[in-house]
């Protein structure tokens, strides 16, 4: 059953399954949070109550919130702060796992309140700003055709060109559900409002990420499909995110075959990463030490 976290200008939908640490997910643009329908439960298993988040205008969240940007966007910053606004409300500190566009909003949201995060995991982030890599449009096809297509779906803003990302190239496997998942996301963003809103999210970058991701204080644990067709190098572009922490914070591991969306299709080889950083990086209740 969907909750709702109401904050100052808006609602977050979510739902909320296990109990133990905190642990709360938040999807990139232009999905929902079914994006992480394979994690939950391994998650849950392991001891943890899990917080799987829409983004805001994404999903059952509310739509229209004001931006930081003072205009019609969504910023990493904005997520950011949606984010804590949820752990305050289910009572933290957490871990925040994000992926995209919110691996970017972890990052802020770990230096902005180091209170409220105790850990960081980011998969597949938009957390540095970018640039093309000629070289590599050239010699890599499905690095081409990722860039043509998700260029071209905000651009055009074109629905037939972000499908063709997600069916062709984001995933180079794709999980058993994933029809079904597809269509479901289809008639999402056919309801009124939702594509706008997912458009937003091309109207910023991740400069406001950048200029705060050598300010984290918490571990960060940085996931990236092998073969993910978003970046020319997703290896290097794993290791300059590591890098850009402060030293000895950030630890990297790639998931081979994986695309864009790696805890979507191998949800159990991400499990398998998170659940030992989680268990290094969160408290128990106090509760819970007495009785063991």
């Amino acid at each position: 059953m969907t909750e709702y976290v109401t904050l100052e200008h808006g609602r977050i939908a979510c739902d909320v399954v296990g109990d133990g640490p905190l642990v709360v997910l938040s999807h990139g643009m232009g999905t929902r949070r079914q994006e992480f329908r394979h994690l939950v439960g391994p998650l849950v298993a392991a001891g943890h109550r899990v917080v799987n988040a829409d983004m805001r205008g994404h999903g059952e969240s509310s739509l229209d919130w004001p931006s930081v940007t003072g205009k019609s966007a969504i910023s990493r910053t904005d997520v950011a702060r949606d984010l804590l606004g949820v752990i305050r409300h289910f009572g933290g500190p957490a871990v925040i796992v994000g992926h995209s566009l919110s691996g970017g909003s972890a990052t802020i949201a770990a230096a902005e309140a180091p209170e409220l995060v105790s850990a960081i995991v980011e998969i597949d982030p938009f957390t540095l700003t970018q640039s093309l890599h000629v070289g590599a449009l050239l010699s890599d096809r499905r690095h081409r055709r990722a860039m043509v297509e998700l260029i071209g779906t905000q651009l055009l803003k074109s629905p037939r060109l972000w499908f063709r990302y997600l069916e062709g190239v984001a995933y180079p496997t794709a999980p058993a559900d994933q029809d079904r998942y597809l269509n479901g996301l289809r008639e999402h963003l056919r309801e009124p409002g939702r594509w706008a809103e997912f458009m937003k999210t091309g109207a910023t970058t991740p400069a406001d990420a950048h200029a705060r991701i050598g300010d984290i204080r918490c571990p960060a644990l940085v996931l990236f499909g092998a073969q993910d067709p978003d970046f020319a190098d997703p290896a290097a572009e794993a290791r300059r995110v590591v890098d850009a922490m402060p030293l000895g914070l950030g630890e990297l591991a790639l998931i081979d075959g994986g695309g864009h969306y790696p805890h979507a299709q191998y949800a159990d080889r991400v499990a398998e990463l998170m659940i030992p950083f989680l268990a290094r990086h969160t408290a128990r209740p106090a509760a819970d030490s007495v009785s063991n």
